[in-house]
């Protein structure tokens, strides 16, 4: 923990507290801090941060954290405290924003008294999991021929390879998994946020890159 950077370790300490706390409190903790739709009565314009540190269960948390533990050290390291800490929660705030906007065209199509649109209604959005997407494409873009070494399957690819293969399956699952419980959509939006809040900064500065 003492090599950790300081953003990313209270990052890595809020959100195993929240997960605890949530345990505690029960769908209390969800209901106030995950995501909701709008539209929906359940909604507070504070969720669009809040869910960012709101997790499932321990494995979402888990498999969240190890991302932004081996990503992220690195991105800090470059871009320092302040400049990672906003980029995290940009790009977190980016992809609830993108998410929201793919369940508005769901909508479009969907009756107004259906299950499907009541569910849509009443169940939150929680997880870092648009962030941690962020932050993926971010270690691409800085360290596009860094060769990651994955467990499952037992490859080794450049980081740039890594991530465009990540988005891709992101892209083909949200289209194909219509219904499921991951919101892929939001993955994607993190990335996509990251990519641009990247270039903006590419543009007006040298130094970070």
């Amino acid at each position: 923990m003492a090599n950790i950077p300081p953003i990313v370790k209270n990052l890595l300490m809020i959100n195993a507290i929240m997960l605890f706390a949530t345990y505690l409190t029960g769908d209390l903790m969800y209901e106030k801090l995950g995501l909701f739709y709008p539209a929906s009565p359940l909604f507070r314009p504070h969720q669009i941060i809040t869910h960012m540190f709101m997790h499932g269960n321990f494995v979402h948390l888990f498999f969240n954290m190890y991302a932004l533990w081996i990503f992220g050290c690195a991105l800090e390291y470059v871009w320092e405290s302040k400049r990672f800490l906003l980029f995290f929660l940009a790009t977190g705030v980016g992809a609830a924003f993108f998410h929201t906007f793919v369940l508005w065209l769901t909508t479009l199509s969907m009756p107004a008294h259906s299950i499907a649109y009541y569910q849509m209604l009443m169940i939150p959005t929680v997880g870092a999991s648009g962030a941690i997407y962020g932050v993926l494409l971010g270690y691409g873009m800085l360290f596009p021929n860094n060769v990651l070494q994955l467990l499952f399957p037992p490859v080794a690819l450049k980081a740039k390879w890594f991530v465009l293969i990540f988005g891709a399956l992101e892209l083909i699952l949200g289209i194909t998994d219509r219904g499921g419980n991951v919101a892929h959509f939001a993955h994607l939006g993190g990335m996509i946020f990251a990519f641009i809040l990247i270039r903006l900064w590419r543009k007006k500065s040298k130094i970070y890159f």
